[in-house]
């Protein structure tokens, strides 16, 4: 019975620290799609880092995870462009941010619709402007149904790929 009750106890705390990495440190997330070809592929699971965010501001680059819509459990994985303040414009496939072309290699071809971004879009404060690398297969901010997105949203950074084995690393 004591051999128990120590089995009992020490499951209890494994399952309180589970609890507490899942809820406050890591998540594990599938992406759904390909929108972010080549830098991530339909049915590659990413742990997203929860807890940077808390310390720093999200960086342009960064690979975040939201949910999409906001309240659903559909998480969204996607590249920020644009940063709070700044106007980002996609003019004749090339990105602008406040009217200086972007320079990133990322998107896989040049952006055929530059959906609302045609004449610029103002980024409030905490606002962002998201982009899957696959531009022209994606569902971003481009679009009236996704939006800005309210740092507030992000669940946190995609750190690393886990699966498949072949594609483990570090998520850039």
């Amino acid at each position: 019975m004591k051999a128990f009750f120590r089995w009992s106890i020490c499951l209890l705390a494994i399952l309180f620290a589970i609890i507490l990495v899942r809820t406050f440190l890591v998540q594990r997330a599938v992406v759904d799609g390909n929108s972010m070809e080549s830098t991530l592929s339909d049915g590659d699971s990413v742990l997203v880092d929860k807890i940077s965010y808390r310390f720093r501001d999200p960086a342009r680059f960064d690979v975040v995870v939201f949910p999409f819509p906001e309240g659903s459990s559909t998480l969204y994985i996607k590249r920020i462009i644009g940063l709070p303040g700044e106007i980002v414009q996609i003019k004749d496939g090339v990105i602008l941010i406040n009217g200086v072309p972007l320079s990133e290699n990322y998107g896989m071809e040049e952006i055929s619709y530059p959906g609302q971004a045609w004449e610029g879009v103002t980024l409030g404060e905490n606002e962002y402007f998201v982009l899957g690398d696959n531009r022209n297969n994606s569902d971003d901010s481009r679009l009236p149904k996704v939006g800005n997105i309210s740092g507030d949203r992000f669940i946190g950074r995609a750190w690393l790929r886990i699966f498949p084995f072949s594609g483990f690393g570090t998520v850039k």
